[in-house]
């Protein structure tokens, strides 16, 4: 109660937290854009240096409103030339070193690993004996390529016994005598002190792209697959459906993931998919859930596993095994059956015919025979889900008694994994749950979500009641207003269905609607009566509007929403 500054009330409201305090018997607030701890926690102790600076109250005020956000995360971004590049350059102690070229091993992608480092501060060790620590992890972790920025590591440059190195006494200099073009298909850690300012580096390697972005959180992804994990006995195993580029997130970084998490198995729609992640340098078995004839000799090529449908399909695989020099290797498949979905798959008739084909293909091993629940999480259907089990049981215990055993059972999906666990036989495939979302309500206090779109205000503008706004002159403004203009339209994903008021976007934690039809690149939002300025951050989806929130609106689902998010919509992937 006697201190200078006595802190009464933290509130937090969405993206902002106010703070209350007294201060020589006067009621005082401040309001900061963070909302975790660590981050408020430092704004009061900011905020005491400033008062016993003697800065005006209002002034402090104003400051701390205006602060940006400054992402204190690991975040992977495309580069220039191929590479990918990982921005840790907020970090400079040698234990976020080591979390970040953990983080460098895990990817795949690429053979080369290179690293660009700066000094690193404060750290109490002597010079000598922190970069000779240094020096050995980079040699630990396999790092082909160095650049170190700054006087004191580039003294000791001998310390470092990297194939490629190069030093630079300042980020200025290196900028300066850098050649970028030597930058090509190679994984980039970028790491150091902020008053190195290496944000400058990181946005000359970054490839270049728009300012909608849709970020993933790896963190939350983990921790969903953690999650479902717990729900399933010991013994049971687990598919990753990571197709339609992994629900809009990207199935490279998605299966890099997965398999540093022990994951059991992949599925893709398509080969190309499949081969898509091999290039990526991903190990792990992978089914194969639309394969298409043509893709047949490619797919053994790849180590990839077809799943088979009809009877066709099957004849057609058989016949492509004969003909390839890959076939005279053990090749592994999947058998669809259909037990009531009518979407693909054998029907209990033409098992007969499937035992036929396969009794005598000794280069032919049923990895795991699979149906599909129709509505596992909705339980006004529960009888015709156990009737869809009864009918599986049936067509597996014919396909063992005349085939032999040894291959995985697996009908559940992420829906129904929490709500049937006597049906998780030996596998379960977990798809949307990996990204928070699941239609089973007891399920969604556990999930984490991991996405969220985000754009800027490209301009605002002031409108007087009577104007029209966008093509046709859909927009009529019923009253003055301000608008702003975000570089969001329907071919980043953003459905046309969406304008006029039908959806929204988050802006200062409050909603502002659209106005006006949503054009192909970008779209007008109502931020009247809303604090902000050309260049601050939008929800698109995520904190306050979820991707479930935004389905409803749309009058559709989760998976369609990600699955839409175009391409050109860049990619941020981050572990906090």
């Amino acid at each position: 109660n006697k201190a200078d500054l006595l802190i009464t009330k933290v509130v937090r409201d969405r993206d902002y937290t106010n703070i209350q305090g007294i201060h020589n018997n006067d009621f005082i607030s401040i309001s900061i854009p963070f909302y975790d701890e660590a981050s408020v926690e430092n704004a009061i102790t900011c905020w005491a240096c400033l008062i016993a600076m003697g800065v005006p109250q209002e002034k402090i005020e104003a400051g701390m409103k205006g602060l940006s956000t400054i992402a204190m995360r690991l975040e992977v971004k495309e580069g220039i030339n191929q590479c990918k590049i990982i921005n840790d350059t907020y970090n400079s102690d040698l234990d976020s070193l080591k979390i970040a070229l953990d983080f460098l091993s895990r990817q795949q992608q690429h053979e080369k690993k290179t690293i660009i480092i700066s000094d690193l501060l404060e750290t109490g060790k002597t010079p000598e004996s922190l970069y000779a620590e240094v020096a050995r992890l980079l040699s630990h972790h396999g790092i082909q390529r160095m650049m170190g920025i700054g006087n004191t590591i580039s003294d000791r440059s001998d310390l470092f016994s990297v194939p490629e190195k190069l030093f630079f006494p300042s980020t200025e200099s290196f900028l300066a005598e850098m050649d970028f073009g030597s930058f090509h298909r190679e994984t980039i850690l970028v790491k150091g002190a902020r008053s190195f300012g290496l944000e400058r580096i990181i946005r000359r390697l970054q490839q270049k792209a728009h300012e909608t972005i849709l970020e993933i959180n790896l963190e939350a992804l983990a921790s969903n697959i953690n999650y479902y994990k717990s729900r399933l006995l010991p013994e049971v195993k687990m598919m990753a459906v990571v197709k339609a580029f992994g629900y809009g997130s990207g199935s490279i970084e998605i299966g890099h993931l997965l398999e540093f998490n022990r994951m059991d198995y992949l599925a893709v729609a398509y080969a190309d998919e499949g081969v898509e992640l091999r290039n990526a340098g991903i190990d792990l078995p992978i089914m194969v859930m639309n394969p298409e004839e043509q893709s047949f000799d490619l797919m053994m090529a790849y180590r990839l596993e077809p799943e088979i449908y009809s009877l066709r399909t099957l004849d057609a695989f058989l016949n492509a095994l004969k003909s390839n020099s890959s076939g005279k290797h053990l090749q592994a498949i999947h058998l669809k059956l259909d037990t009531g979905m009518h979407r693909l798959g054998f029907m209990e008739s033409d098992i007969d015919h499937v035992v036929l084909r396969l009794r005598n293909q000794r280069n032919v091993k049923i990895a795991s025979v699979f149906s599909h629940l129709a509505a596992s999480d909705e339980p006004q259907h529960d009888a015709f889900t156990r009737q869809q089990a009864d009918l599986f049981r049936k067509m597996c215990a014919l396909l063992q008694e005349n085939l032999g055993g040894g291959f995985f059972r697996h009908l559940l999906n992420t829906g129904g994994v929490s709500r049937w666990p006597d049906l998780q036989f030996e596998m379960v495939r977990l798809g949307i749950g990996m990204h928070g979302i699941s239609g089973c309500p007891e399920d969604i206090p556990h999930l984490l979500p991991t996405t969220r779109m985000k754009s800027v205000v490209s301009q605002l503008r002031k409108l007087s009641a009577g104007e029209t706004v966008g093509y046709s002159r859909k927009g009529n403004l019923p009253h003055d207003a301000i608008l702003a203009t975000i570089p969001v339209g329907y071919a980043d994903g953003y459905s046309r269905k969406l304008g006029n008021g039908k959806g929204h976007m988050m802006v200062a934690g409050k909603p502002a609607f659209t106005v006006g039809n949503i054009c192909m690149d970008m779209c007008m939002i109502d931020v009247t009566g809303i604090d902000v300025r050309e260049g601050d951050e939008v929800t698109v989806f995520g904190e306050g509007y979820s991707v479930s929130d935004l389905a409803r609106d749309l009058d559709t689902i989760p998976y369609e929403v990600l699955a839409t998010v175009s391409s050109r919509v860049k990619r941020v992937y981050y572990h906090e």
